[in-house]
């Protein structure tokens, strides 16, 4: 399906671009950056307007990856009627094509104009960081290549959500590269691809149609729901190997608050639930990532 064939616009209300903007996933972006602010923090002292700049830029960044995407998947006819998920703007026809591609780079845009700033911050890193997060956005459904149609979604969200976002906001806070900052960035981008994870295999069936062929397709629904409980497990595990290393203090395991809530989904997941059922898991995996971070920053702060 080319751009040409979606349907016609019938509505570009507020609500209409309220629901592109896909506001449950933010905290995916959000939290990468308080968690290494909370590390930089620990380590020197807190700058509050390079967090800002961090935090509204990250915001601003997953906004427009959500509009790029929106356009991207209803152009290449991934949004079918039968769609698992919730309701896609363009493809449903409630904004134009034209008008997602222009809010995309629009959005963009914003966000560069915040980097410029913490650019004087951070130095050539910050801009380097910057450059490939937006190419990330642009070619995760987009592009030639789109990572998200061929398998490279998981990785990419796990680099660009918890390696880069998580020590790109530590080295904002320091000036310098700090091993922490790697650590705490393992557990946090795997949850945050674990949103994925859900995501993917609630689509399983639809994307293979589509011929989107994302890693739950390539390797199948029981090594994905596997996938998904091994990344909870290692990411409670690895605060407490922060801590037994001398790392940082037994403040870390409060990110444990977060347990209870995983053992529900990982029971959820294990028992085979599919299709749209999993929304319900995929909303808890977010709630799950705030649960994790938020404690897990104020850990580090203590």
């Amino acid at each position: 399906m080319s751009s040409e064939t979606i349907a016609p616009a019938q509505s570009s209300g507020i609500g209409s671009w309220v629901l592109a903007a896909r506001i449950p996933t933010l905290p995916a972006a959000a939290v990468p950056v308080i968690v290494g602010t909370a590390v930089g923090a620990s380590i020197e002292s807190f700058q509050f307007l390079p967090f800002l700049g961090a935090f509204v830029a990250a915001l601003l960044i997953q906004i427009a990856t959500n509009f790029a995407n929106d356009y991207a998947d209803a152009a290449k006819g991934a949004d079918t009627p039968d769609r698992l998920g919730p309701t896609r703007a363009t493809s449903a026809g409630l904004i134009s094509a034209s008008a997602m591609k222009r809010a995309t780079f629009i959005t963009f845009g914003l966000a560069m104009l915040i980097g410029v700033y913490l650019i004087t911050v951070g130095g050539w890193p910050i801009l380097f960081i910057g450059i490939f997060s937006i190419l990330f956005g642009l070619a995760y459904t987009g592009g030639p290549y789109p990572l998200a149609y061929n398998g490279l979604g998981d990785i990419a969200v796990f680099i660009f959500f918890g390696l880069i976002a998580v020590v790109g906001s530590s080295y904002l806070q320091t000036g310098s590269l700090d091993g922490l900052a790697v650590a705490a960035a393992v557990p946090i981008g795997l949850l945050i691809t674990g949103i994925l994870v859900i995501n993917n295999l609630r689509d399983i069936h639809t994307d293979a149609r589509a011929n989107k062929r994302t890693l739950a397709v390539k390797i199948g629904e029981q090594a994905t729901r596997y996938q998904y409980i091994s990344f909870l497990i290692i990411a409670w595990l690895i605060p407490l190997g922060m801590w037994l290393s001398g790392a940082t203090s037994p403040w870390v395991l409060l990110s444990w608050i977060s347990i209870p809530l995983g053992i529900v989904l990982i029971r959820m997941v294990g028992s085979g639930l599919e299709g749209r059922p999993l929304n319900a898991v995929l909303k808890r995996t977010g709630l799950l990532l705030l649960l994790y971070g938020i404690p897990l920053a104020t850990g580090f702060i203590i």
